[in-house]
């Protein structure tokens, strides 16, 4: 909800979160959600990415979605999210930022090319500035370290936020 905000505050012209479960299920807390809402994020539950396409230069231009029903509960009381066949459908987008949780999603290394996975699964990258092996492609936190500590991961984000800074000033640290 942090970086919805955020981008809500900063003046992306919109900011939609897509949730595979219900507002019910959705683990955030009520108070986050409705902050969220009241800075003009969207929401979009019920639906699941499947894949992220690119232009021809790269740069994510849609994000495949496909809407979900709920199933049984899961261990944790919250229903399962089983996709709808025949619902999927392009969400046009220009930027995308993965919450993933306390785990790397499969989803981004099985459609990100050129991602590495680490020896415990995650995303490979640099752990002084987040950088991937793509260009211009970075990562922290729990996606690369598996489950840690929120100031680990706040420290990775900054560690990261630096490098793009630097990296979008033209200093690309001899890597293109």
């Amino acid at each position: 909800m942090d970086v919805a905000e955020t981008a809500a505050r900063l003046g992306f012209r919109e900011v939609t979160v897509v949730y595979r479960r219900s507002e019910h299920e959705m683990p955030a807390r009520k108070e986050e959600v409705e902050s969220a809402k009241e800075e003009g994020v969207r929401f979009r539950f019920l639906t699941s990415p499947v894949r992220f396409i690119g232009d021809e230069r790269g740069r994510v231009v849609a994000m495949e979605c496909v809407e979900m029903g709920l199933g049984q509960s899961d261990r944790r009381g919250r229903r399962e999210p089983i996709p709808k066949r025949g619902t999927e459908f392009q969400m046009p987008v220009d930027t995308v930022v993965m919450a993933l949780g306390y785990q790397s999603d499969p989803l981004v290394l099985n459609t990100t090319q050129r991602l590495q996975s680490n020896s415990h699964g995650g995303i490979a990258a640099d752990t002084s500035t987040g950088r991937t092996q793509r260009p211009g492609v970075w990562c922290g936190g729990d996606a690369v370290t598996g489950a840690a500590t929120v100031v680990r991961a706040m420290v990775a984000g900054r560690r990261a936020a630096a490098d793009i800074d630097a990296y979008l000033r033209g200093n690309h640290g001899g890597k293109e």
